[in-house]
C-alpha cells in the first residue's frame, strides 16, 4: 500500500509539474507574441529613423487615438463657411508624415509621402496584400470574400467578379437604377406637398433605402425583397462592428463573449442562412436571372471547390458586394447633397458639370477613409525596409487635401480643380492599382444617375437643424446625419428623366 501511496504521489508531481511547464510555456509563448516581435518591429523602423508614440501592453495606442478624437473632428470644415484664413491655417496643418503606431498588438505605418505612397498603391506583388487582421477581426460582416482575400485566393475571385462590373454589363443596371430613384422621388414629392412646399428632410436614410433597394435587385433580382432582409441585417451588423473598429488590434477581444460580440455573431448566422436560402429557392426554381447572384453562383460552380467552401463563397462575395456597392453610394451621396446644399452655384451649374461635382465630392469627403496593406514578407518601399508583418496605412482625407498637390486652398468645394479630370496618383477614393474597387464604374453611374433624377426636380439648401459633424467609422459618414430643406422645382425648371 505505501509503495502504491508513493507511486501515486509521484504521478501528481509529475502532472503538476508538466502543468507548471506547459503553463511557463504558454505564458513565454504569449510574451514572444504580446511584446517580443511588436518591439522588434517597431526597433527595425527605429533603426530607420521611423519613430512614433510608445505603446502600451495589449492596447498599443489605441487610449491615445480615442483622446484624440474627442478632443478634435475630423478637420473638414463645412465648405461654405470656410474663408481665406481657414485655408491658410488647415493647409499650414496638413503636413506629409511616416510613423509608426500601434491598434492593439498591430503594428501600423502610417504613410502620406506621395512617392512613397505611389509604390505602396501601385504594387502588384501578392507579398502585398490586404491587412489580415480585417478577416479576422472584421470576419463576420467580410469573411473571406474579394475585399479581404489575397494571393491565389484573391486573384481567383477578382477573375470571376470583375467582367461582371465593366462598362457594358453596368449599363444594363441603368433601369434598376431609375426604379430605385423613382421610388425615392415619390416619396419626396409627397412629404413637400404635406409639409406645404419645403420639406425638412434628414437624408441619410432615405439614401440608404435608395442605395439598399438597388443593390437588392441587383443582386437578387425578382426576388429583391428577400434581398432588402439580408441587407438590413448586414446594416445592424455593420453598425456593431464600425463601433468597435479600434479594439480590433487588442488579442483575444473577438472570442470573448461581450453583448456586442454576441450579437454579431448572432447576425452572423442568421445572414449565412438567408443568403444560402435564397440560393436554394433560386436552384429550386431553375430559373435563370442576369444579376449578382447568378454570377456568383456561376463562379462559384465553376471553381473546385468543397459544397462548404462553395457556401461560403457565395456567403462572403454577396457580404462584399453589400458592403461595397450600398454604403458607398449612399454616404457619397448624402456628402454630395450637403456640399450642393451650401454652394448654390454650383448646384445651378451641375446638370452640365455632374462629373466633377461627384469627384470633389469623392476627395473631400472618401467613402473609403483608409488605403490599408500588409506585408508578407520583407519588402522596400521609398528607401524604407517594411519588416514582414507590419501594416501600412494611407489616409486618403490626408492625401485628398494635400496643399502641395490640391493648393493652398485644399478644403474648399471646387469642382472646377476637375475639368481636365485628375492627373495625380493622390485622388483614389475607389483606391489604386491592382486592388482598385471593382465596383467603381457601378458606383459612379449610380450617383450620376440618382443625382441627376434628384436634381432635376429639387432644389435643395441646407436646413438650420444640420450639424455639421463628419466623424469616422468605417466610413466617413455624418455623425449627426445631413439635415436638408427640399423643395420642388417648378414645372417649367425641372427635367424627369
Amino acid at each position: 500500500m505505501k509503495v502504491l501511496d508513493l507511486q501515486f504521489g509521484n504521478v501528481k508531481i509529475l502532472l503538476s509539474f508538466a502543468v507548471l511547464i506547459g503553463f511557463v510555456e504558454v505564458l513565454v509563448s504569449l510574451y514572444k507574441r504580446l511584446v517580443v516581435k511588436p518591439e522588434k518591429l517597431r526597433e527595425m523602423l527605429r533603426k530607420q529613423g521611423i519613430s512614433g508614440p510608445p505603446p502600451t501592453l495589449l492596447l498599443g495606442n489605441i487610449r491615445e487615438i480615442k483622446k484624440a478624437q474627442a478632443q478634435s473632428k475630423i478637420k473638414a470644415p463645412l465648405i461654405s463657411t470656410i474663408n481665406d484664413d481657414d485655408e491658410s491655417a488647415a493647409a499650414a496643418t496638413t503636413t506629409s508624415e511616416v510613423f509608426v503606431f500601434s491598434l492593439g498588438n498591430t503594428q501600423i505605418l502610417h504613410v502620406t509621402q506621395p512617392d512613397v505612397v505611389r509604390e505602396i498603391t501601385t504594387c502588384t506583388s501578392l507579398d502585398l496584400g490586404k491587412p489580415s487582421y480585417q478577416h479576422k477581426e472584421l470576419g463576420p460582416l467580410l469573411g473571406r470574400g474579394i475585399l479581404t482575400s489575397n494571393g491565389d485566393a484573391w486573384s481567383h475571385q477578382r477573375n470571376i467578379l470583375a467582367p461582371e462590373f465593366y462598362m457594358t454589363k453596368v449599363k444594363g443596371m441603368m433601369n434598376l437604377i431609375t426604379e430605385s430613384t423613382m421610388m425615392l422621388l415619390t416619396s419626396w414629392n409627397g412629404r413637400i406637398e404635406k409639409e406645404g412646399g419645403i420639406a425638412d428632410i434628414k437624408i441619410d436614410g432615405d439614401m440608404r433605402s435608395f442605395s439598399g433597394d438597388f443593390i437588392s435587385r441587383a443582386c437578387f433580382g425578382s426576388n429583391y425583397s428577400k434581398g432588402e432582409d439580408i441587407f438590413l441585417k448586414l446594416r445592424a451588423l455593420q453598425e456593431i462592428m464600425s463601433k468597435k473598429s479600434l479594439s480590433m488590434g487588442i488579442p483575444g477581444m473577438r472570442y470573448l463573449p461581450t453583448k456586442s460580440n454576441r450579437n454579431a455573431w448572432e447576425l452572423e448566422k442568421e445572414i449565412h442562412n438567408l443568403i444560402l436560402k435564397a440560393v436554394k429557392e433560386r436552384k429550386q426554381e431553375a430559373a435563370y436571372e442576369k444579376d449578382l447572384l447568378q454570377m456568383i453562383l456561376e463562379g462559384a460552380q465553376s471553381s473546385n471547390f468543397s459544397q462548404q467552401e462553395t457556401d461560403q463563397f457565395i456567403v462572403d462575395n454577396c457580404k462584399n458586394i453589400y458592403q461595397a456597392g450600398f454604403e458607398t453610394t449612399a454616404v457619397a451621396s448624402t456628402w454630395c447633397l450637403m456640399l450642393l446644399a451650401s454652394n448654390q452655384e454650383w448646384q445651378d451649374r451641375v446638370r452640365a458639370e455632374l462629373t466633377m461635382v461627384i469627384q470633389e465630392t469623392l476627395r473631400l469627403y472618401p467613402p473609403m477613409a483608409v488605403v490599408s496593406r500588409e506585408a508578407f514578407e520583407d519588402m522596400i518601399f521609398g528607401g524604407i525596409n517594411i519588416p514582414k508583418g507590419v501594416n501600412l496605412w494611407t489616409l486618403l482625407l490626408t492625401l485628398h487635401t494635400y496643399p502641395k498637390i490640391w493648393g493652398p486652398y485644399a478644403y474648399k468645394f471646387n469642382p472646377q480643380r476637375f475639368s481636365n479630370g485628375s492627373s495625380t496618383h493622390l485622388y483614389m477614393p475607389f483606391g489604386v492599382g491592382p486592388r482598385i474597387c471593382l465596383g467603381q464604374n457601378l458606383a459612379m453611374v449610380e450617383l450620376k444617375m440618382l443625382m441627376a433624377l434628384l436634381l432635376s426636380n429639387f432644389s435643395f439648401s441646407l436646413s438650420p437643424k444640420y450639424d455639421h459633424s463628419p466623424t469616422l467609422r468605417l466610413v466617413i459618414e455624418p455623425e449627426h446625419g445631413v439635415q436638408l430643406l427640399v423643395k420642388k422645382l417648378q414645372d417649367d425648371d425641372s427635367l424627369l428623366i
